[in-house]
């Protein structure tokens, strides 16, 4: 394959030639034998482009593929700026852009589909933060950034380049720098300082239920009540329909497991807050899988499918869960209008 130079509409000339963007110096890399996860702050689309061409005209240089998953509006900036190329991939993130749950499983899929031809596979993945309208949706994305460390640390090698428009949000750069093991700045790439392999978000306290909420404890043949409990609330808030259906079936797969695997009873919570309708369940339970329901179950998985099942159903999923204090699981659906 013949070498191609990613086309720049500044500093071109105006002639229309073809050449390489200007771009972070970042060394070439040793040979990989496992996942890299790099984060790339930047300011402005012109430092987005830097960092991001220069990573795909690496990629082409090396004959691997790109994978790109980023929001609609970069994906348009990058496009006007790449010509076609059958290594660079865009992938639709419609369906999972609001959905931090899911996407770790698309990731797979996405991956899973490249590595099976054999060859070397980088991505580029920027969470739809600009999209993100409450603090749940926030910590989600951040907690799926670290996950993605555990969910590929034995999987194919690849590396996955994160952008993150920086905006004067030093702050939120430290509490991302603790999920990428490895940043990426004008100077080259190097490790993150902040970086904290112990999930620094799977156990930051809980918001508190904004009141006023309605409680329910639930036990063996409950069922029936607790969706009865859950469809009055909803109808005060007006979600029916599809997804109040989508939710009944969620709420019985997590009720259903405190009955079985949480002690045989239960406590759920339900209110509303910033557009959304809200579930909660409290059980004596454990889950010690932080990845659990984040991937689709094959076949021959035993376990799992369930917690599955409610991340497709629902916006946004919150888990917390020790030996000690037990299990706490909640349910966001957004609201209409």
């Amino acid at each position: 394959m013949g070498a191609v130079r990613l086309r720049r509409a500044r500093g071109s000339g105006g002639d229309g030639a073809v050449s390489s963007p200007s771009r972070p110096a970042v060394p070439s890399p040793e040979p990989r034998t496992g996942y890299r996860h790099e984060l790339y702050p930047y300011s402005g689309p012109d430092e987005f482009l830097e960092g991001t061409l220069g990573f795909i005209q690496d990629a082409l240089d090396g004959d691997e593929a790109v994978v790109v998953a980023v929001p609609h509006r970069k994906a348009a900036l990058l496009r006007a700026e790449l010509p076609e190329h059958k290594a660079v991939r865009y992938v639709d993130t419609t369906g999972v852009a609001r959905h931090p749950g899911r996407l770790i499983g698309a990731w797979q899929e996405w991956i899973r589909e490249h590595t099976s031809q054999g060859r070397p596979v980088r991505g580029i993945g920027e969470s739809p933060w600009e999209e993100a309208r409450s603090h749940p949706e926030v910590e989600q994305l951040r907690y799926h950034e670290w996950l993605l460390n555990k969910a590929f640390a034995d999987g194919p090698a690849w590396w996955l380049l994160c952008p993150y428009d920086t905006a004067g949000e030093s702050a939120a750069v430290r509490e991302l720098a603790r999920c990428h093991p490895e940043i990426r700045t004008a100077d080259g790439t190097s490790p993150s300082q902040d970086y904290d392999p112990q999930a620094p978000f799977a156990f930051a306290p809980l918001t508190h239920p904004c009141d006023p909420y309605d409680e329910f404890v639930y036990t063996q043949g409950d069922l029936s009540a607790l969706r009865e409990k859950i469809a009055a609330c909803a109808q005060q808030h007006g979600l029916n329909g599809r997804r109040l259906r989508e939710l009944h079936l969620a709420a019985t797969e997590v009720a259903s497991n405190s009955i079985r695997h949480g002690g045989g009873r239960g406590v759920l919570r339900t209110w509303s807050e910033d557009h959304r309708m809200v579930c909660e369940f409290r059980d004596a339970g454990y889950i010690d899988d932080p990845l659990l329901g984040r991937s689709r179950p094959d076949h021959s998985q035993v376990g799992g499918r369930g917690l599955w099942l409610v991340h497709q159903l629902c916006d946004i999923v919150e888990i917390r869960s020790t030996p000690e204090a037990g299990t706490t699981v909640r349910l966001h659906t957004h609201l209409p209008g």
